[in-house]
């Protein structure tokens, strides 16, 4: 296992059951870089974690916190940089109760917040994983555009998006019946 590129590990059990905990995490520059490099980004910039552990009932933890980070992907179709501001609420309930799932396959919890209470809770994994999960899967500049590609052998006209539309022939046909001038 690899060492998480920010750790900054709380044991519950030293944590007050009177009062939230409250926290804060602005990883450097070094530590930017490793996430950075870890996530596969071009850049990341201006990342905060913050929020606060508090008990909840006799035995569960509930963590509340908002992510706040920027970060730069290539275009996934002119591969320039794209800039994204993310702004996340990350919720987390840990208790004893939860079930860690051992098959390969399961099924999604209802409430997908509930996780089971370990010993020691990772704010920097709980930050990495929150920040995966809200990257854009496909960063796409403002200006990039897919265009539309046709083949076909030589002597034969290719097909187009417009002609896999049945519907735009059959409106045609009617407006050519009805007496309209479709040679547009």
């Amino acid at each position: 296992m690899s060492t998480p590129a920010v750790s900054h590990p709380h044991r519950i059990d030293g944590l007050a059951r009177s009062h939230p905990t409250a926290f804060e995490i602005r990883p450097g520059r070094d530590a930017l870089a490793a996430l950075s490099d870890t996530l596969k980004l071009s850049d990341l910039r201006k990342l905060c974690f913050a929020g606060e552990i508090a008990p909840q009932g006799a035995r569960d933890w509930v963590l509340r916190g908002t992510l706040g980070a920027t970060v730069v992907q290539p275009c996934v179709v002119t591969l320039k940089p794209v800039t994204t501001r993310i702004e996340e609420r990350i919720l987390r309930r840990y208790t004893p109760d939860a079930i860690e799932p051992k098959a390969a396959e399961i099924e999604m919890p209802e409430d997908e917040t509930v996780e089971p209470l370990p010993s020691v809770v990772d704010l920097g994994e709980v930050m990495t994983e929150a920040l995966a999960l809200a990257l854009p899967a496909y960063p796409r500049a403002d200006d990039a555009s897919l265009g539309e590609a046709a083949y076909a052998p030589p002597g034969i006209e290719p097909l187009r998006d417009e002609d896999t539309k049945p519907f735009a022939g059959l409106a045609a046909m009617r407006d050519k019946l009805a007496g309209k001038d479709t040679s547009d």
